[in-house]
């Protein structure tokens, strides 16, 4: 089955993408994992002007209506620029909350939500802090040590589980981030040259490229068939399914970016590492793949 987005929803992805995609977006990740979340909260406005909050909220609360394949389309696009914050847990609280004074808030990126899933992504600085299920915790917890600066965790207490919403808006952001990746290694083979030639003339090197291209191509259809089956009895095994596969895509395309870009791809200077880093971070998030594929097994 072939998914193809409306103009509307095409539209909505190429605002987000041009908001994102400055020096800034990295400037403000580097200042939040450096503790100085000013410029991530200038950019989290911005991303709430564009509508990227009220796809997820509910009319009668001031947005537009739960839009699970425009939630997918935003948490692709705020993967592919590496933007730092909770954006996927205050997406999926926003669905979690059902009526909440918080709703309006959210949709108008007044509030920065996080869930504890089990460690609460940016608790610190975090309006709100729920668990899974949905109840508040007012203690931010001790600082966890995360593979991406940028995603700053923190323990929770009696925060464990995660939501299939989540799950579903984390793997949208996988394969945006992995499509990042690889967009810009294959530039870099373009341009960076050995023994006389471009890198990218070698074999070794396109066959890398193209079988990172494959995975991503495959994870992305998984990830908005299952925005597509929200409300049905398949959405947890859908999400289950487009979170290992943008997994495994998203963190195959790191491993090949790093052989591409060799040792400069994980200097804190070069744009790249960013994405390396969150990757890796968030082939664990929100449940490991082991767990999703058991998940999908059980439900065969």
């Amino acid at each position: 089955m072939k998914f193809v987005l409306s103009a509307e929803q095409r539209m909505f992805g190429e605002t987000l993408r041009k908001l994102l995609g400055g020096p800034g977006t990295a400037e403000a990740a580097r200042a939040w994992a450096a503790g100085d979340a000013g410029p991530g909260r200038a950019l989290w406005s911005a991303v709430a002007e564009a509508g990227a909050f009220a796809v997820a909220v509910p009319e009668e609360a001031g947005g537009a209506g739960l839009l699970p394949v425009e939630l997918a389309v935003a948490a692709e696009e705020l993967g592919r620029a590496a933007a730092p914050g909770p954006y996927v847990e205050t997406l999926a609280a926003a669905v979690l909350l059902g009526e909440s004074p918080w709703l309006p808030r959210i949709a108008e990126g007044e509030a920065v939500v996080t869930l504890a899933v089990p460690h609460a992504l940016d608790a610190d600085v975090a309006d709100l802090v729920l668990t899974a299920d949905g109840v508040e915790r007012e203690a931010t917890g001790e600082p966890v040590t995360s593979l991406d600066p940028a995603r700053r965790l923190f323990r929770v207490p009696e925060g464990a589980g995660f939501t299939d919403f989540g799950v579903l808006l984390c793997a949208a952001q996988q394969v945006g981030l992995g499509q990042a990746l690889l967009e810009v290694s294959v530039e870099y083979a373009r341009t960076r040259q050995q023994f006389g030639r471009p890198i990218g003339e070698y074999q070794a090197i396109k066959h890398h490229l193209a079988s990172a291209l494959v995975e991503l191509e495959f994870a992305r259809p998984l990830v908005y068939g299952a925005a597509l089956a929200y409300g049905t009895p398949d959405f947890a095994r859908d999400v289950s399914a487009a979170k290992v596969a943008a997994s495994e895509a998203a963190y195959g395309m790191a491993k090949t970016a790093l052989q591409v870009h060799g040792a400069i791809g994980y200097t804190d200077e070069y744009d790249p590492s960013l994405w390396i880093r969150k990757a890796r971070a968030l082939y664990s998030a929100w449940g490991t793949v082991s767990e999703h594929r058991a998940r999908v097994v059980a439900a065969l």
